[in-house]
């Protein structure tokens, strides 16, 4: 049970930050959009990337400098990329309503889901190797430590998406858009300045 505990509370301290997967799923469950699917993308992949870490990716990942660097470089173009629209956005809100009309795929929203999940570089520090050496510490219940750390990730992901819903009567004014894109363009250029600038 402390393998398990240490897990599930590592995972939240780990992914409770506002950041650029955050911001989707938060717009997503305002939106009401594939949430299930989104949600359960990101919680699945936190799961595969926790365990990849455990199983020894985190440390084969620390050899090769070279490869970090250019993830953080295709990752900060594509939360450029992904900021950009959320610039437009910004300029242009719609509401509740109005996003529900232009709704966009399933698998469109599931690339998008990927891109920021896999093109950060901060997801394989902090989740494959920072996670992957706390669970390794315990040894022969590191798998515990992994189904805590899971299970994190799957109660904060549906609870992100789900609760998002409860800001519906303030999604209906296309104020409330500008603000949360807006928001969401600080957030995701933040990030990419960090990854290219180190800022």
């Amino acid at each position: 049970m402390i393998a398990a505990s240490t897990g599930f509370f590592s995972g939240l301290a780990l992914i409770v930050a506002i950041g650029a997967q955050n911001a989707f799923v938060l717009r997503q469950g305002l939106r009401r959009e594939h949430v299930f699917g989104i949600v359960l993308f990101c919680a699945v992949s936190d799961a595969l990337l926790i365990g990849a870490g455990i199983l020894g990716l985190g440390a084969a990942i620390e050899s090769v400098p070279w490869l970090l660097v250019a993830l953080r470089f295709v990752g900060a173009a594509y939360l450029i990329w992904f900021g950009i629209g959320a610039v437009r956005r910004a300029i242009n809100p719609g509401s509740l309503e109005g996003a529900g009309s232009g709704r966009a795929g399933i698998w469109g929203a599931l690339a998008t889901a990927a891109g920021l999940t896999f093109l950060n570089p901060h997801v394989y520090i902090d989740t494959v190797i920072l996670l992957g050496s706390i669970g390794n510490q315990f040894q022969a219940d590191r798998w515990l430590f992994w189904v805590g750390a899971s299970l994190g990730s799957f109660a904060w992901f549906f609870g992100l998406g789900y609760f998002a819903r409860l800001l519906a009567p303030l999604a209906t004014n296309p104020r409330f858009w500008r603000i949360l894109e807006s928001f969401i363009a600080i957030v995701i250029f933040t990030i990419a300045g960090y990854l290219l600038f180190g800022l």
